[in-house]
């Protein structure tokens, strides 16, 4: 059972990025991926009754020569999934892969085998890429905004026809060129596990509206309408005969009182923050716009988003202000949102506590009672 697609919650709730961090601060209890934390929260939102955790991709930190950056210490999204999906019951995992690093014939055979053993808690985020400095040391570089969408429409088609066409195929485009295409055993959901993907431009929409079961979308400070993007999305997929859900992702900071929230937030993002690695995002971000993508105004004022959980909303103050926020993206058409904290233990702690965020949602009529997997 994937929770991502059959949960009858109207506001569905996972964690985002467990496997790395998201969060640039110094802080101590800033989070780095030890294996027993990591379990230790998925087994806490599995209980909760959380639908989903994804794992992002990251193969370097922005600053060259600094190999013990945070944003750079990141475990494989694959064997993540796979580990967590022993330890828990219900959480869909989700494995990030950057389709012009990993050939599609290999990701079939990971993301089925992963499908398998999870018995049908899987899925992949596909995406581009952004950080050159990570794709040059595969040796492939950051292709141009167009050609990156090409590349990922050649490889997902390959993927999809690998896990369900009867016979061996041959695909030839300009970026793959696959004889006797063939993968064996297929998986456990049907056709396949769900696939997600954050395009945003118009190209990038026009992909995720005929590839993507959830569409990833993060509300620019500058210069997007939320509920508009919500439902453009949305009128896309049915355009073309298809139902998608969209979600985003928040960083949190939730305490007993707004005031000690808000202290926290400035604390953990000012003073503390990590400003040498978010100047170098800055700097990445900032060289890969082009006129379909984010706009440089946006990526100049994300900076304390980014510092607090890569670029989401900041969702602040006690449970019932949290709750609050969550109804308002619920409102705007939002089925999903993927959660961060400085530190997860805390923050999945205070999230499914008696009578915090989760008590609060159901309340709002956003989120049921979670009453375990039935047998």
């Amino acid at each position: 059972m994937n929770a991502l697609v059959t949960s009858p919650n109207r506001l569905k709730l996972g964690l985002f990025g467990t496997n790395g961090g998201a969060t640039l601060t110094r802080v101590p209890e800033v989070w780095r991926p030890r294996w027993d934390q990591i379990v230790e929260v998925a087994k806490i939102a599995d209980q909760a009754g959380l639908e989903a955790s994804l794992g992002y991709a990251r193969w370097k930190g922005y600053i060259p020569g600094v190999p013990e950056a945070g944003v750079g210490y990141v475990v494989d999204p694959f064997t993540w999934a796979a580990g967590l999906s022993q330890v828990t019951s219900y959480t869909t995992h989700i494995a990030t892969v950057h389709g012009c690093v990993m050939h599609p014939v290999l990701a079939a055979k990971q993301c089925t085998t992963i499908d398998l053993i999870s018995g049908g808690r899987f899925a992949l985020n596909l995406v581009g890429g952004w950080n050159a400095i990570e794709l040059d040391m595969f040796g492939v570089g950051l292709r141009e905004h167009e050609a990156r969408y090409n590349e990922l429409e050649e490889w997902v088609q390959i993927l999809t026809r690998l896990w369900t066409e009867k016979e061996e195929f041959d695909f030839k485009g300009d970026f793959y060129d696959v004889k006797g295409g063939l993968s064996r055993p297929r998986p456990a959901q049907k056709p396949y596990p769900p696939i997600i993907n954050a395009g945003v431009s118009p190209r990038g929409l026009d992909f995720a509206t005929t590839y993507a079961d959830v569409c990833f979308t993060v509300p620019n400070v500058i210069g997007m309408d939320a509920k508009a993007k919500v439902a453009e999305y949305k009128d896309a997929a049915r355009a073309k005969g298809r139902e998608v859900q969209v979600w985003t992702y928040c960083a949190v900071v939730q305490r007993d009182s707004r005031e000690e929230a808000e202290e926290y937030l400035d604390y953990f993002t000012g003073p503390m923050a990590e400003n040498e690695m978010l100047d170098a995002w800055q700097a990445a971000a900032l060289a890969s716009v082009d006129r379909n993508s984010t706009s440089k105004e946006s990526i100049l004022a994300m900076r304390q988003r980014f510092a607090a959980g890569s670029g989401g909303p900041i969702l602040v103050g006690t449970a019932s202000d949290i709750a609050d926020q969550m109804a308002e993206m619920s409102e705007i058409g939002i089925d999903g949102i993927l959660l961060t904290w400085p530190d997860f233990a805390d923050g999945v702690k205070r999230l499914v506590a008696p009578g915090s965020v989760l008590a609060e949602l159901e309340k709002r009529g956003l989120r049921e009672p979670f009453e375990g997997v039935q047998a």
